[in-house]
């Protein structure tokens, strides 16, 4: 990835994680809070996906390394506000609710908001994937002591803290990696409800026997890693609640 924007003059960043989603991006993307910032990160589409987003007034990056943590940390690495959001580009999640997600970053409610996926039909979340989230949600209490009931691919949190992390993992163990960092550098970490509809065309991840695996072999790895030595504080503006 070689494409640099100049800094955004909004407050807020928002990767959008892309691989053939032609069909769900112009909901996406006509979703997306006034005034901030779309970037979308396509990692390998042959459907157009790419010049539907430009079109569409998105920023567009082509990560040519495969892989959803690929396509994330090129977003977040590409991103200039402050805060940066990211949320799945297949029409599950509604990009409208970003606001009630970044806000707690923004006024130092939180360091770390994930939006904790409530599903508006039993279609929208296969019974195998419900399950696989409740055993998630054991191994990272047991690992990091957070009571959380959802991985969350809707977040929000401050562009440098998150950089300060030094996020390595290129796959599907991404947002766990990020979310045990996080926790392991004291960070303040909240969830907050939003709906969660079937989603546009085929999971990459659960819709398919391997990628149910591979996102679990990836994310046994992050759990397998080491507290980190030092902490990465998250940086919340002076006189913020907390």
């Amino acid at each position: 990835m070689t494409e640099t924007f100049p800094p955004s003059p909004a407050p807020v960043d928002v990767v959008l994680p892309c691989l053939d989603e032609a069909e769900a991006l112009p909901w996406v993307l006509e979703r997306i809070p006034s005034g901030w910032r779309a970037i979308v990160v396509d990692n390998g589409s042959t459907d157009g996906s790419a010049d539907i987003a430009r079109s569409l007034g998105a920023h567009v990056l082509h990560e040519p390394r495969r892989g959803f943590g690929a396509a994330c940390h090129a977003g977040l690495t590409a991103a200039t506000a402050d805060v940066v959001c990211f949320c799945d580009c297949d029409a599950s999640l509604d990009p409208a609710r970003l606001p009630a997600i970044a806000g707690l970053v923004l006024d130092g409610s939180a360091d770390l908001v994930l939006g904790r996926r409530r599903p508006v039909t039993r279609h929208a979340w296969p019974l195998h994937a419900r399950l696989a989230n409740l055993e998630l949600a054991r191994l990272i209490h047991r690992r990091t002591g957070l009571r959380l009931h959802d991985l969350g691919p809707m977040r929000a949190a401050r562009r440098r803290p998150l950089l300060a992390l030094n996020l390595t993992d290129r796959r599907s163990g991404y947002p766990l990696q990020m979310l045990v960092r996080a926790a392991d550098a004291g960070w303040q970490v909240m969830e907050t409800d939003v709906p969660y509809r079937p989603r546009t065309g085929r999971s990459k991840v659960t819709g398919t026997w391997r990628g149910t695996w591979q996102a679990v072999r990836d994310m046994r790895a992050v759990l397998a890693e080491r507290p980190a030595a030092g902490k990465v504080h998250a940086e919340t503006p002076r006189g913020a609640g907390r």
